[in-house]
This record gives C-alpha cells, structure tokens and sequence, in this order.
C-alpha cells in the first residue's frame, strides 16, 4: 500500500490535469446527488467548503443552499486553531484568505452542534469511508468537535476513488461519499 503523500500527490495531480469542462459537468452530477440525499433534505445548517484547483464545484451548490433557506455555513482557518465555522449569506462575502481559499471575515462562529451536515473536501478517498485530505489535518481535528449525529459527507470525482487508503485512530470516517457515479455508504 501507499503511503499517504504520495498517494496525495498522485491524485492531485491527475486532478489538477482534468479538464475544467468534466470538473463542471461531474459536480453538477454530485451536487444533485448530495441534494436528493435526506441528510441534505434534513439539515436546517449545512457547511460547505468553497472549491479551488478543481475540486468539486460547491459555489453554486452555496448559492442555492441559501435560496432554499436553509443557513450556510462555510469553514476559515484561523491560525493555532484550527477551521472556524463562519456563517454568510452570499459568496460576495468571501476574500481570499489562508492558502488562496476564499474565506468568510473572521467574525464569531456559529456553535458547532448547531451544524446538521458538514460537505468535506478532500484528495483520496477509500471505500471504507476514510479520506486524505492536504495534509494539514483541519478537518481531522474539526469534524469530531461536531455534535454526534452531524452527518459527515464527502464529495469526490471517482478518479479519486481507491480500494483502500492507510488510515490512523484520528482519521475521521465519512458517512457518505459522492462522486459523478452515485454514493458510497453509509458506513
């Protein structure tokens, strides 16, 4: 098996290689999988990360969670501590913060156990449910300060997809995984 960085830096770089037209075209795929799913249907609080370098498209998956009244939530890194889970109403909102990602201002978060379902990112997910992320654990140490029943899905492209990743005691497992091709789990 591989270890994790290269396995990071493997799929990372196929995924950089996709043309932008196949990252459009399969996260509107995911994306109305994610809204059919009940989690979704359920949350009244969704948080969702805002894409870069060809992950799956959420910007528009934002913009019509919050047409649909639901309250959004997207994450900022603050340093020392981890994400900070930041309320906005608009990606108008957002400026470019911590490693080019847009990010909300740094204002007070919203309390953690008022989050129904978190939407993670990542580079390499297994089967089983486990990700690897970029290596710098925010959503390792995130995700288990979450209330219990929270759910935990994981939006991907299938090249992503592997059999099995290595994975440690802190590694968080997703409820669900979506890609362009349907749903892995529940796990």
């Amino acid at each position: 098996m591989k270890d994790k960085s290269k396995l990071r830096k493997e799929i990372l770089e196929q995924r950089l290689r996709l043309p932008l037209h196949d990252v459009e075209q399969k996260s509107e795929i995911i994306m109305s999988i994610l809204f059919s799913t009940d989690a979704y249907k359920q949350a009244k609080v969704v948080m969702f990360y805002v894409d870069m370098r060809n992950e799956v498209m959420t910007k528009k998956a934002i913009m019509d969670t919050v047409a649909q009244g639901k309250r959004l939530v997207v994450p900022r890194v603050k340093k020392g501590y981890g994400l900070l889970a930041i309320e906005i109403k608009s990606l108008d909102e957002l400026e470019p913060g911590t490693f080019g990602v847009l990010e909300p201002p740094e204002r007070k978060e919203i309390p953690l156990d008022e989050i129904d379902l978190v939407v993670v990112p990542g580079v390499v997910f297994d089967k089983n449910g486990y990700r690897i992320g970029y290596g710098g654990g925010f959503y390792d140490n995130f995700l288990p300060k979450l209330k219990t029943d929270a759910k935990k899905i994981a939006v991907a492209f299938e090249m992503q997809m592997i059999e099995q990743i290595p994975y440690e005691g802190h590694d968080v497992r997703m409820d669900k995984i979506i890609t362009e091709k349907g749903m892995y789990g529940p796990f």
